[in-house]
């Protein structure tokens, strides 16, 4: 039986996915007049890479670049304080599985843009820790953030069980030897989920599964 529950944050528990985006692509146009769209965006989801890279190869400078990221970033904060990132059933599904399940967020997000994620939400009041990019020191789909929770906690992989809706994600469980349920999100749908264990449209739908492992 799974006595961990360890999730993914963007497009799991939140949907900031649309917002990065539009963060990004108005810093583009501001920098570099360059319009990236989210066809554009996906592609690189699915096949690695970085628009930033793109922009360097067409002559931006790695200081014109770091000037256009910042401000993204701060177009991006602006933005998961003011829209609604909310997903649906979210919270009653985790005060639910809160009464089963030990349970923890691994991110890459910086803490800062967490923090700021989650300043108006009870989400993190479910979870026995948080781990962001500043605790580990190589990102998904390296298995050490997944492995760095685990070791946390105490606890086996057999004992765990981790929630993504990425391959970059789904790589880290897979590489940790982790169990990996793939949520649906519109911003991963073609993205290769092969060597999932699970999948589930909602996370509403996790409890249901969770109960016939």
């Amino acid at each position: 039986m799974k006595k961990y529950i360890l999730f993914d944050n963007d497009g799991v528990l939140v949907e900031t996915e649309p917002w990065y985006l539009k963060a990004s692509q108005i810093a583009l146009k501001e920098f570099f007049d360059f319009d990236f769209y989210k066809n554009d965006y996906l592609n690189l989801m699915v096949h690695g890479g970085s628009v930033w890279q793109g922009v360097e190869k067409l002559g931006a400078s790695e200081h014109e670049v770091n000037l256009a990221r910042n401000k993204r970033n701060e177009y991006y904060q602006e933005f998961i304080l003011t829209q609604d990132i909310k997903i649906q059933g979210v919270s009653e599904i985790l005060k639910e599985l809160s009464k089963t399940y030990k349970m923890a967020i691994v991110t890459t997000s910086r803490r800062v843009d967490f923090e700021l994620i989650h300043k108006n939400s009870n989400i993190v009041k479910y979870m026995d820790f948080v781990l962001c990019e500043e605790d580990y020191k190589n990102a998904k789909p390296n298995p050490e953030p997944y492995l760095t929770a685990l070791s946390k906690f105490n606890a086996t992989k057999e004992q765990c069980i981790i929630v993504e809706d990425s391959k970059r994600g789904l790589s880290s469980a897979y590489n940790a030897g982790i169990q990996c349920i793939m949520v649906y999100n519109e911003f991963t749908k073609n993205q290769d989920f092969s060597k999932a264990s699970y999948k589930i449209n909602k996370l509403t739908n996790l409890k249901k599964l969770l109960n016939n492992l």
